[in-house]
C-alpha cells in the first residue's frame, strides 16, 4: 500500500528569484505609497467652495429674469439688418453668466466668449444679430472700423501653434499656416477679417488676442458703450473709449 501512495514533490524556488520578488514587491509598495501621498497633496490644495443661500437666490432670480426677457423678445419684431457696409461686428463679454438661462449659456459658448472680458469677431447676419440680442445684458458689441481691427490684431495678436501662443509679429507664421487660404502677411489677415471674406473663419481661427493682467476701472463698461440697440445699426465704428479699452485689455478669440 505504501508503494501505491504518490509521493508529493515540493518544487523549490531558487534563492535569487525569491530575492528579486521581494525587492520588486518593496518597489511596488513604495510607488503606491508615493502615489497616495501625491494624491492627498493635490486634493489638499483644492479649496472647498461653499455657496451661501443668497448666491442661490441671486442665480435663481437672474435665470427667471433672463427667461422673462427672452420670452418678451420673442414677441417683438426682429431687429432690422444694418447697412451692407457693416458686415463685421465685434462682441465683448462684460459680465459673468453664473445662474443665467440655458439659452444664454449656449449662445455664449457658440460665440466662444468663454471668459469674462474675452471678445470675438462676428459675421453680421440675421442669425448672429438674434444671438447678440439674446446675450446683450452680458455682451457689449458694435461695428469696428479698419483701424480698430488692425490695432487689435497687431497689438494683441497671438497664433496658436502646437498648443503654444506665439505673437503674430512674423509674416512667415501667417504664410506657413494661412498660405493655402491666400494670406501671406498680417495685412492680408487684417483685410480678410475686416472685409469678411470667404476665408473669414479660417482667418479668425488662426490666433487669439491676449488681454492685460490688470483690468482696472476700465473694465467697468456697460452695454451702452457699444451704442444703444436703436442706433447701433447706423454706426460704422466703435466709440473711441470702447475701442481704446478693447485694444488694451480685452481678449479676442474665435
Amino acid at each position: 500500500m505504501a508503494e501505491s501512495e504518490v509521493k508529493k514533490v515540493i518544487k523549490l524556488v531558487p534563492e535569487n528569484l525569491l530575492k528579486k520578488r521581494k525587492a520588486y514587491q518593496a518597489i511596488k509598495a513604495t510607488q503606491a505609497k508615493l502615489a497616495l501621498l501625491e494624491k492627498r497633496k493635490v486634493q489638499k490644495g483644492r479649496p472647498l467652495k461653499f455657496k451661501r443661500l443668497e448666491e442661490f437666490l441671486k442665480n435663481s432670480k437672474r435665470k427667471h429674469q433672463d427667461e422673462t426677457r427672452l420670452r418678451r423678445a420673442a414677441h417683438r419684431p426682429p431687429p432690422a439688418l444694418p447697412p451692407a457696409k457693416n458686415r463685421l461686428a465685434f462682441a465683448v463679454r462684460i459680465r459673468q453668466i453664473n445662474g443665467v438661462s440655458v439659452k444664454v449659456q449656449k449662445v455664449v459658448q457658440m460665440l466662444r466668449l468663454r471668459k469674462i472680458f474675452s471678445g470675438t469677431f462676428v459675421r453680421v447676419n440675421k442669425c448672429s444679430l438674434d444671438m447678440l440680442k439674446a446675450v446683450e445684458p452680458y455682451v457689449a458689441w458694435g461695428f469696428p472700423n479698419l483701424k480698430s481691427v488692425r490695432e487689435l490684431i497687431l497689438k494683441r495678436g497671438q497664433a496658436k501653434i502646437n498648443k503654444r501662443k506665439v505673437p503674430l509679429t512674423d509674416n512667415a507664421i501667417i504664410e506657413e499656416h494661412m498660405g493655402k487660404h491666400g494670406m501671406i502677411c498680417l495685412e492680408d489677415l487684417i483685410h480678410e477679417i475686416y472685409s469678411v471674406g470667404k476665408n473669414f473663419r479660417q482667418g479668425t481661427g488662426l490666433g487669439c488676442y491676449g488681454r492685460s493682467a490688470s483690468l482696472g476701472p476700465e473694465a467697468k463698461i456697460s452695454t451702452e458703450s457699444s451704442g444703444s440697440s436703436t442706433d447701433r445699426a447706423s454706426q460704422s465704428f466703435l466709440p473711441t473709449r470702447c475701442t481704446a479699452i478693447l485694444t488694451r485689455t480685452y481678449a479676442v478669440t474665435n
